[in-house]
């Protein structure tokens, strides 16, 4: 397979057309315009049924209780857990193409519902957990962007990965309450092949 886009380039940083949060004057952070990227990918294995569609950050703190906080650093080799910017599934396998900006336009305090939507089952954003208790808190499904933490020392990666599959529909709850974790658990077996681009992104102007 492969996966073009004329949204991101591999192994290059995020344009802030498509990130969640990007520096501010002040030093922290501002909106960005969190549209979702325009996807293509071809030569799909036979037997192809379906496609999913998974952006994972894998550099994100485990521990975030230190995240933008004035005076304090998270160090580069902090350990990190996945965060997972958007899960689509359920792609059928006529598609070959998703428009840019289709799944988010901009940012939308208290989320976006998840659910079934023209492109497919969205399901849950980990931006749903890491803003709870903030006055942003709510689900957020379908594309939400990077935002890393601006006193992060790592550079971020993002995965963006689309996965040919074996079957018409992963089964998973038609509200879109499921998430990334149960994304890589359903497709497990059901991968015929995959393509992906990696970009990056850093709101600290030291690793910037």
């Amino acid at each position: 397979m492969h996966l073009t886009s004329t949204s991101l380039a591999d192994g290059q940083r995020f344009d802030p057309a498509f990130v969640f949060c990007q520096p501010s004057a002040e030093g922290h952070t501002t909106d960005g315009g969190n549209r979702s990227p325009h996807l293509a990918w071809g030569d799909a294995p036979g037997g192809t049924r379906s496609f999913a569609v998974v952006v994972r950050d894998p550099d994100v703190p485990a521990d975030a209780s230190d995240a933008n906080t004035k005076g304090k650093t998270i160090p580069a080799d902090a350990a990190r857990v996945d965060f997972f910017h958007w899960l689509l599934v359920d792609v059928p396998a006529s598609v070959s193409e998703i428009t840019e900006g289709v799944a988010s336009d901009g940012v939308t305090a208290g989320g976006k519902a998840p659910g079934r939507t023209v492109l497919g089952l969205e399901g849950t954003n980990t931006f749903t957990d890491f803003l709870k208790g903030s006055p942003r808190e709510g689900t957020y499904g379908r594309y939400d962007g990077p935002c890393p933490p601006w006193n992060d020392e790592r550079l971020h990666h993002y995965h963006v990965t689309v996965y040919a599959l074996d079957v018409p529909t992963l089964g998973l709850p038609e509200d879109g309450s499921f998430t990334g974790a149960d994304v890589l658990a359903a497709i497990e077996g059901h991968v015929l092949g995959q393509a992906e681009i990696v970009g990056t992104y850093s709101t600290n102007p030291d690793v910037r």
